[in-house]
C-alpha cells in the first residue's frame, strides 16, 4: 500500500486483511462491552437488542482501530518522519493514542471551531495540533487544503481519516469483536446500525458482517443534511451533499462519502437512513438513563435511527454501534437538557 490522503481507485479490503487488521488492533485496544438491552428491545419492538459500547474505546471512540492499523502499513521513514491528517477531533485523538503507542509523531489539522474538549484531548496523547479556519467552506475541505500544505513543506505522510483502505480494514475490527461476543450470547445480528461521517466505520463494519453473513443487513446512519452516504448507495455513485444545516453531530458532516468506504458499504449492500438533531438528542438521555453510558450526538445517531422506528427490527435482533463519548459536561448536560 502506498503513503498518501485517498485512493484513486476503489480499493477494498479481502477477508484475510481484515482478520490480518484484527489480529494486529486487537493487542492493543480495548475489547469494549456489548450490553444486551431489554430497554431498547422493547422501545424498538426487536426481539433482542445488543449495543457495542464503542465509545468505552481508548481515546473515545472506534478510531483507534483504523489509525493504529494504518500507522503498521507505513514505511520506516514515513514512521520516522510522521504523519499529518485532519480531523474535528474523534480521528485525532485515535491517531495520537496510536502514533505515541507506536512512536510515529503526529500533526492534526483541526477545525478552529471544533470543540475545545476534543483538541485538549488530542493535545494531551502527545500530536501536535494545528488550527485551519473555513470561513464559508466546509471545514472538512478548508482543513484538508491545510494538512496537505503542511505534508508537502514539512515532508510528512499525508493520512485520510476515512478513505483508506488500511482505515476500512482497522475499522472492521469492531464487528469482528462485536461478533465474537454475539455468539457468546448465542445471537446472530440480523440488522446492523452503524454512525457514519465519510464512511470508514461502515465501511469495515458492512464488509466484517458480509463476509459472514450476506443476509445481514447493515444500515448507515446519518444526522439530517449530511447523508452523502445514504444519498450515494441510493444513486449507486458517490453524491455530494451541499448542506448549509447546522447539526449537534459536529464529526458526521462530511459533505461526500469516501472512495474506499463507498466502494465496500455498496458492495456489501448497506442502505442509509437519516436522523433529526431531536432525535439525536432523545438517544442520548435514553443511552444515559437506560444503558448507563455517555455518548456525544455522532455516536448516538444509529441508537436515533433504531429509537425513532426507523429500521426495520420488529422482531429481530439489533446491534447498534455507539461509537463514540467526547463530549464535555456543559455540552452533554444541553443536550440532555433539550431532550424530549
Amino acid at each position: 500500500m502506498t503513503d498518501g490522503l485517498a485512493p484513486q481507485q476503489p480499493v477494498i479490503p479481502a477477508a484475510e486483511e481484515l482478520a490480518e487488521a484484527f489480529a494486529a488492533t486487537r493487542l492493543v485496544t480495548v475489547r469494549t462491552p456489548l450490553l444486551e438491552s431489554e430497554a431498547l428491545a422493547q422501545a424498538t419492538g426487536a426481539a433482542r437488542a445488543f449495543v457495542k459500547a464503542e465509545s468505552l474505546q481508548t481515546a473515545g471512540s472506534f478510531k483507534i482501530r483504523g489509525a493504529t492499523w494504518r500507522l503498521t502499513r507505513l514505511s520506516d521513514a514515513a514512521r520516522n518522519n510522521g504523519v499529518v491528517a485532519y480531523s474535528s477531533g474523534n480521528f485525532a485523538q485515535g491517531l495520537a493514542a496510536a502514533g505515541r503507542a507506536q512512536g510515529v509523531p503526529v500533526t492534526i489539522v483541526m477545525p478552529a471551531d471544533a470543540p475545545q474538549m476534543k483538541r485538549r484531548a488530542t493535545e494531551a496523547l502527545g500530536a501536535r495540533v494545528v488550527l485551519s479556519h473555513h470561513g464559508d467552506r466546509p471545514r472538512e475541505e478548508a482543513a484538508s487544503a491545510l494538512a496537505r500544505e503542511i505534508a508537502a513543506t514539512k515532508g510528512l505522510t499525508l493520512l485520510h481519516p476515512f478513505d483508506d483502505p488500511a482505515i476500512v480494514a482497522g475499522q472492521a475490527g469492531a464487528a469482528l469483536e462485536a461478533m465474537e461476543q454475539l455468539a457468546a450470547e448465542d445471537a446472530h445480528a440480523d440488522v446492523v446500525a452503524c454512525p457514519v461521517g465519510g464512511g470508514g466505520l461502515i465501511g469495515g463494519v458492512s464488509l466484517a458482517f458480509r463476509n459472514a453473513d450476506s443476509d445481514v443487513r447493515v444500515i448507515a446512519v446519518e444526522p439530517e443534511g449530511y447523508d452523502g452516504m445514504g444519498q450515494s448507495l441510493a444513486a449507486g455513485e458517490r453524491r455530494r451533499v451541499a448542506s448549509g444545516e447546522t447539526t449537534v453531530c459536529d464529526a458526521l458532516q462530511a459533505t461526500e462519502p469516501g472512495v474506499a468506504p463507498f466502494a465496500a458499504a455498496r458492495l456489501a449492500g448497506v442502505t442509509g437512513v437519516s436522523v433529526t438533531d431531536d432525535e439525536v438528542r432523545a438517544a442520548l438521555r435514553f443511552a444515559f438513563e437506560r444503558l448507563k453510558i455517555v455518548l456525544e450526538p455522532s455516536g448516538a445517531v444509529a441508537l436515533a435511527a433504531a429509537l425513532s422506528g426507523r429500521l426495520p427490527v420488529v422482531g429481530k435482533t439489533l446491534l447498534v454501534f455507539a461509537t463514540g463519548g467526547n463530549v464535555a459536561f456543559d455540552s452533554f448536560a444541553a443536550f440532555l437538557g433539550r431532550a424530549d
